[in-house]
């Protein structure tokens, strides 16, 4: 069994993060960090933990200096950026703290100066379907980025890069468990609205991957969880669904639907899944490449433990949550 330390775990993130740990054949739980909760049992964050081996609330700095196989970090962007002394062994951050290699991206897209610049270098952005390289840190993507690179990684060299247009959608829990005005229920029920347009800061992680820019525009839609981008693009002349379905034949995780069938959320929420849909708009000569998740799941706890899986050499889908039927 190989040891995990959580560190920020009472956030979104953090709890479905610790839900796949607890599940997972080959890790144990050594520290379970919170500030807000330090000190206090299992159940303080859910009741449904009651009576499970889980250890009692530490502060994140406690969990964070744990002497653990793993560390997963489910702190925010700043948080993760001013640790001062990375632990040792695998480090998996949920936050983009550690996605771009250029550090001044930092404050043009998160809003402050990235405070070690330096290391930025020494993090393997964790998209195991697109990302061969391997390493010790490894930076999660976002949960948006991920579903878009998902979509249109496989096809980049085949398509037109000016064609590009994505409309992302994501249920509430994409923006975190802080309050914030634009995440109040009276805001959020009966209503969809766009956000952070023209700036959101999971493009120039998109642009990193891809080689080039997309235009990328986000909405908040009132449903919990779950995740949807709406790729629209020009072929070069390739059939890009033969594409998608050659990248992802030996994928547990990433599924190419059957012609004429759209993505879902309801398929998605829940699980560690992505599912992919081409189609042919009738009426111009480009293609719609759709991409659903679970914004918490493969765009956040379910990619962490996938992340975690392959550094320790464990099957790609240990521990996630692949199968079933929900209703």
């Amino acid at each position: 069994m190989k040891t995990v330390s959580i560190v920020g775990t009472a956030g979104y993130t953090g709890q479905e993060t610790l839900d796949r740990v607890l599940g997972h054949p080959g890790l144990e739980l050594a520290a379970v960090g919170s500030d807000s909760l330090a000190g206090q049992p299992a159940s303080a964050l859910d009741p449904r933990l009651e009576g499970t081996t889980m250890p009692d609330f530490v502060p994140n700095a406690d969990a964070l200096a744990y002497e653990t196989d793993v560390t997963i970090l489910c702190l925010s962007h700043g948080a993760s950026a001013t640790i001062e002394e990375i632990p040792a062994g695998v480090v998996v951050d949920l936050s983009g703290a550690h996605r771009l290699r250029d550090a001044t991206g930092y404050s043009a897209w998160y809003g402050f100066e990235h405070p070690h610049p330096e290391r930025l270098g020494d993090w393997v952005y964790g998209l195991p379907e697109l990302v061969i390289e391997a390493g010790r840190l490894i930076a999660n993507p976002g949960c948006y980025a991920t579903a878009t690179l998902l979509a249109l990684a496989p096809i980049a060299g085949a398509i037109d890069r000016d064609s590009v247009v994505v409309d992302g959608l994501s249920g509430m829990t994409g923006a975190g468990r802080t309050p914030k005005d634009a995440s109040h229920a009276g805001f959020v029920l009966e209503n969809v609205s766009p956000y952070r347009v023209g700036s959101h800061q999971h493009v120039p992680e998109i642009a990193q991957l891809l080689g080039f820019p997309v235009s990328f525009t986000p909405h908040l839609l009132p449903v919990r969880r779950g995740l949807l981008a709406t790729c629209n693009v020009r072929s070069t002349g390739a059939d890009l669904r033969s594409l998608l379905i050659e990248a992802y034949a030996g994928s547990d995780v990433v599924s190419v639907l059957p012609e004429g069938v759209a993505p879902e959320l309801a398929r998605v929420r829940g699980t560690d899944r992505a599912e992919i849909g081409v189609f042919p708009d009738r009426f111009t000569d480009r293609t719609i490449v759709i991409c659903a998740e679970d914004n918490l799941g493969k765009g956040a706890a379910g990619q962490a433990i996938q992340n975690v899986n392959r550094a320790l050499g464990f099957e790609d889908d240990t521990g996630l949550r692949l199968h079933g039927v929900l209703v």
